[in-house]
């Protein structure tokens, strides 16, 4: 029997781009997504005809139990690291619908923003971190970060989920950071922090910098995102009986290490400084011809203003999240392939500029 994968945010960029992976790679796999209204089921299954699709949303408790006790694997991505009453739904279905002899299986999404309460804590705006996290050798320092920490309050249901009932439910908290490049999905197809940075050198003509500019933050092409979201998959259909060349079962430290208590991965590609890419963002906009003949200026952006162009994606410009990405690669074999922040910057200047009505060369 093909494993049975339930989806939210199938419409979405980060579940859109890991549903088309998912879908061409195992098209006999049995998918049911969470979609909110019929035109938007109508899209995803021209885009993957085979796909169930359930409409609700994510206060629809009793929906969300029922699908995540009927799935052997769930992946969560609808507003998944903020949304603790889905996250409850989708833990309690999952309790219910699964035994010890027949595990679920939870891929998470999570966000690394979460890394960011120390600097929120202090008022820090843009000034240099040196402070790195590390998802193999601190994990045990990401698993109990203090409760006010952004998005925390959903990761510890997903991880006393995965430790509590660790025999019925596998969990896996996936983090990911700054995400880039156009998503394969059939609807949602743009990410935000990067592309509201781009939007707001093109609308208002300058270069913000926030606080001292020295704000570092990691980031990964949505591609091998996607990836990472595959191989757990791939590891949880193998050990539910679904059929991956070349791999068998997990070994019983590979299982400790790979859900669970220690679940719990970072996805960087690669590592920037905001200032720097806002930077690069303004004077590739002037090579493109975006602003005119213009030579942009840099210009302080204070949090008040950030929060009024793009909320916590603004002023996350000005916050350090660093995190040392180790887990994917020694359980899963993961490597970053896709091209980097800065290789993609062009790319994003067109796609907001075409977004804004304007031409691009």
């Amino acid at each position: 029997m093909p494993p049975k994968i339930f989806i939210t945010g199938a419409t979405g960029y980060i579940a859109g781009d890991a549903t088309h992976l998912l879908y061409t790679t195992h098209p006999d796999w049995s998918y049911t997504a969470l979609v909110r209204t019929e035109e938007k089921a109508s899209l995803l299954q021209k885009a993957f005809p085979t796909i169930r699709t359930v409409l609700g949303t994510l206060e629809d408790s009793d929906l969300l139990k029922s699908e995540a006790a009927n799935a052997d694997i769930v992946l969560h991505a609808a507003d998944a690291s903020d949304h603790e009453g889905a996250a409850r739904a989708i833990a309690s279905g999952l309790i219910a619908g699964h035994s010890e002899a027949s595990p679920g299986y939870w891929l998470h999404t999570g966000g690394t923003g979460i890394l960011t309460y120390a600097d929120e804590k202090a008022g820090k705006l843009g000034e240099w971190e040196a402070q790195e996290w590390n998802d193999w050798s601190g994990v045990a320092e990401l698993t109990s970060l203090p409760d006010e920490a952004f998005h925390r309050n959903v990761d510890r249901v997903v991880l006393a989920t995965g430790t509590e009932f660790a025999g019925r439910v596998k969990t896996a908290v996936v983090c990911p950071p700054t995400i880039y490049g156009k998503g394969r999905g059939p609807v949602g197809t743009r990410s935000r922090q990067a592309y509201e940075l781009a939007r707001l050198i093109l609308e208002a003509e300058f270069i913000p910098i926030v606080g001292e500019g020295k704000a570092r933050w990691d980031h990964v092409h949505v591609f091998d995102l996607s990836r990472v979201y595959l191989l757990l998959a791939e590891a949880a259909a193998a050990a539910v009986g679904g059929k991956k060349e070349g791999m068998g079962d997990a070994t019983g430290e590979e299982e400790r290490e790979m859900w669970g208590e220690r679940g719990y991965y970072f996805v960087p590609g690669g590592r920037h400084v905001w200032g720097e890419v806002a930077e690069a963002m303004g004077r590739q906009a002037e090579v493109m011809g975006l602003v005119g003949d213009k030579k942009l200026e840099k210009a302080g952006l204070s949090r008040e203003k950030a929060m009024e162009q793009a909320g916590f994606q603004a002023v996350s410009w000005g916050l350090n999240s660093q995190g040392r990405g180790e887990r994917a690669a020694k359980v899963l074999g993961w490597r970053p392939e896709g091209p980097g922040l800065y290789e993609e910057i062009p790319r994003i200047l067109s796609e907001e500029a075409e977004r804004m009505g304007r031409k691009t060369a």
